[in-house]
């Protein structure tokens, strides 16, 4: 796991001087339900072309449910992204809430009409994630194999990417991005899944040598994904979620056998940012792990004139 930044240590310390009720409330409402943060990148992959400077505003995992997680702040987080003025919007999947401690579900309709304000001049795509295929609004609803997502995000104007490319160009450079269906789609048995996503048939459905963005809900597809893609962008692991010394990084990397957690990783010059996304699973809980969009500039900007 990446190390602590300065920022997040210094709030960690402050909020671990507070009182044992102070630091519960911190972690089960205030860092959950009010924080959001906004994570810049600047990547430049190989071959990338010159000239063509993509700015891309990543929203991951929203969770969508009362009382953290309510339309309303759904909506503020998409016009965050928009004052954000991104060339293209990218979200991450897990739309439906991640756990049964809600006081209300928020229900595809509710929640695709709080994002329906994403403005994009190269428009907003999409992906599944597993809480989105597995269960209904919230965990114990019966799934719909994620209909009624796919209408909320058609109604909002999202192009819903599964194992689909789609070719773009800003100012006459055209790029792609690719959209996999989800790993975990499948439940097949205790703790065992199958996986709906398609690589190399994505990829194949790209038919020229412009520059590839895949969008993976989670990152263990990142050890296939070949330098043909320029940028891998994934959510799931909400970079821990609670995020301890050395205990965090322990766990996750016993649980899912890698290092592919939260950040910038750069793995033989292939490039992935992994999100740790806007809402919580399994618990109501964040810890040293703020909900975040994310803004990535792909490419290097113009460079400016020179004074002598």
């Amino acid at each position: 796991m990446n190390a602590f930044t300065r920022r997040r240590f210094l709030q960690g310390a402050g909020v671990l001087l507070a009182s044992p009720f102070g630091l519960g409330s911190y972690a089960f409402a205030i860092e959950p339900g009010f924080r959001l943060d906004l994570t810049s990148y600047h990547v430049t992959p190989p071959n990338w072309p010159k000239g063509l400077v993509l700015k891309a505003a990543v929203i991951a995992d929203i969770h969508a449910c009362e009382p953290l997680m309510p339309a309303s702040r759904v909506r503020g987080i998409a016009e965050f992204a928009n004052r954000l003025q991104p060339d293209i919007i990218f979200i991450l999947g897990d739309f439906n809430a991640g756990h049964r401690m809600v006081s209300a579900p928020v229900f595809p309709p509710q929640w695709g009409e709080a994002l329906s304000v994403l403005r994009a001049p190269l428009g907003v795509y999409a992906i599944l994630g597993n809480h989105d295929l597995w269960h209904g609004a919230v965990p114990g609803m019966r799934s719909d194999g994620g209909a009624s997502i796919r209408k909320a995000l058609q109604h909002a104007d999202i192009t819903l990417l599964e194992n689909e490319s789609v070719r773009l160009q800003k100012n006459g450079s055209p790029f792609w991005v690719a959209g996999l269906a989800d790993q975990l789609g499948r439940r097949v048995g205790p703790g065992q899944f199958l996986g709906l996503d398609d690589l190399p048939g994505t990829l194949r459905q790209v038919n020229d040598d412009a520059p590839v963005i895949l969008l993976a809900h989670e990152p263990f597809i990142f050890r296939h994904v070949p330098k043909r893609v320029a940028l891998t962008l994934c959510g799931h692991t909400h970079g821990g979620q609670v995020d301890l010394p050395i205990l965090t990084a322990a766990y996750l990397n016993a649980r899912w056998g890698d290092d592919y957690i939260y950040g910038h990783i750069v793995e033989d010059d292939r490039h992935m940012i992994i999100s740790s996304g806007l809402g919580t699973s399994i618990l109501p809980v964040r810890f040293l792990c703020p909900p975040e969009v994310v803004h990535v500039t792909i490419g290097d900007p113009p460079a400016g004139p020179t004074i002598a």
